[in-house]
């Protein structure tokens, strides 16, 4: 994939009292335009060709910029006559658009290793991938919906429906796109991609998500500015990046996050710790990644279907995004290896690599992720739960809520009251280092 498109047509109104000399994309991010590590990004990823879609004072755009010649790469703008929202300019340049392209936002500070993101494009054989993440405030964002190959089967625009239950996944304005999509945009009209496009889009053509801890925010306010400012400088935006080793904590689900009743199998019997949104969001702001791994035979033993269970797994992340919380992704193994269970799924009864103590859900997602496994945690209440983080290579911590008051030889690296004292420790050892 060679050419990308930038929306940077942007006012930026609200940051107007830091500076109203420029458009929103050249404000200055420690000095440099935002602009430019966008087209730094791109041009690290191989990307030839850059479109920019300018309106708002775009004369600082091309005056810096020129034809990209200093920066790289050729780049080309369009100058939208007036503003037709996010969309308007890229149905403009349909004819310059034959092969995939990019479409970036230019007020959105990323740092993404974008080979990935083609790469899951092409493997999907998708029309349309839509980059997403969780954020501390799903309840206010663009979020969709994906079945378990990570297909789009609905888009919420916000504000939301009410009592809607959500996996947090949210919107992070960044496409990729093949040309057949520009044949469902309509041309001159004014329309913005969250809100008119992606809501049916899915119901016309193989839309994806790709979901990624990598860090794309928008800096379209004075605070927002201040706080990418802030993730530079720390060094968290360049951490965040998938070529780079990530440090997790794994958690299991019933008996650390949630009060185990033994094979939840609806919704409204899931009760999470009043501790455990708290908790999460501490792991959250250290910057580990959290993953939730569960070893779930409800399926298998024919008590729910995989659709209920995707309900129960919407309720666990509303009610922790709701309190500002986030897992990066959830795990779960639906096998169980016994027969002989009135209503069991033959097909879910098997020896399997992904049930625990078997370590396959921790692979695979350090696999996805990039995670260091010897810098890595597993917290959970049982036997199983322990040995499958030492058959990983992380580190082990077990709690005794749920099942942890049972004994068993099966030794942990820790031993502590719940997931709140395991945090603890994690901080503990996290400040150390």
């Amino acid at each position: 994939m060679k050419t990308a498109v930038i929306l940077a047509g942007g006012k930026g109104t609200r940051l107007a009292e830091v500076r109203s000399d420029v458009p929103k994309p050249m404000m200055p991010v420690l000095g440099k335009p935002l602009l430019a590590y966008q087209i730094d990004l791109l041009k690290a990823h191989g990307f030839t060709t850059v479109w920019l879609i300018v309106n708002h004072m775009y004369e600082h755009i091309e005056s810096y910029f020129s034809d990209g010649k200093d920066f790289g790469v050729d780049i080309k703008y369009y100058v939208e006559e007036k503003p037709l929202g996010t969309v308007g300019g890229v149905k403009a340049i349909e004819a310059q658009l034959k092969e995939p392209f990019l479409v970036l936002y230019g007020d959105v500070l990323m740092d993404m290793d974008l080979s990935r993101l083609v790469a899951f494009h092409q493997n999907k054989n998708a029309d349309a991938t839509l980059v997403v993440h969780p954020n501390d405030h799903p309840y206010d964002s663009d979020l969709l919906a994906v079945d378990n190959e990570g297909r789009v089967t609905a888009f919420y625009a916000k504000p939301h429906p009410e009592g809607l239950r959500y996996r947090n996944l949210v919107n992070a304005a960044a496409y990729v796109f093949d040309p057949v999509v520009l044949e469902h945009l309509e041309p001159g009209v004014k329309a913005d991609f969250g809100k008119d496009i992606f809501p049916t889009l899915h119901s016309k053509l193989n839309v994806f998500a790709y979901n990624t801890p990598e860090y794309l925010k928008d800096m379209g306010t004075p605070d927002r500015l201040e706080k990418v400012e802030e993730a530079l400088k720390s060094g968290k935006v360049a951490a965040r990046n998938l070529n780079n080793k990530q440090r997790c904590v794994f958690l299991d689900r019933d008996g650390v996050i949630n009060i185990d009743t033994d094979l939840i199998d609806r919704p409204e019997d899931l009760e999470l710790y009043p501790y455990a949104a708290s908790s999460i969001r501490r792991l959250n702001k250290m910057g580990f990644l959290v993953v939730v791994v569960t070893n779930q035979s409800v399926i298998a033993r024919g008590l729910c279907t995989m659709a209920t269970l995707d309900e129960i797994h919407k309720k666990m992340e509303t009610e922790l995004g709701q309190d500002g919380a986030f897992v990066e992704a959830i795990y779960y193994c639906p096998h169980h290896p016994h027969s002989g269970y009135e209503g069991e799924i033959k097909e879910f009864k098997v020896e399997c690599s992904c049930r625990k103590p078997k370590p396959g859900m921790l692979l695979e997602a350090a696999d996805r992720f990039n995670i260091d496994l010897t810098q890595s945690y597993l917290v959970g209440d049982s036997p199983r739960d322990i040995e499958a983080g030492a058959n990983a290579g992380v580190e082990t911590i077990r709690v005794k809520t749920g099942h942890g008051l049972k004994p068993h030889t099966t030794v942990p690296k820790h031993y502590v009251e719940d997931l709140v004292s395991a945090v603890d420790l994690i901080e503990n050892q996290f400040l150390k280092a």
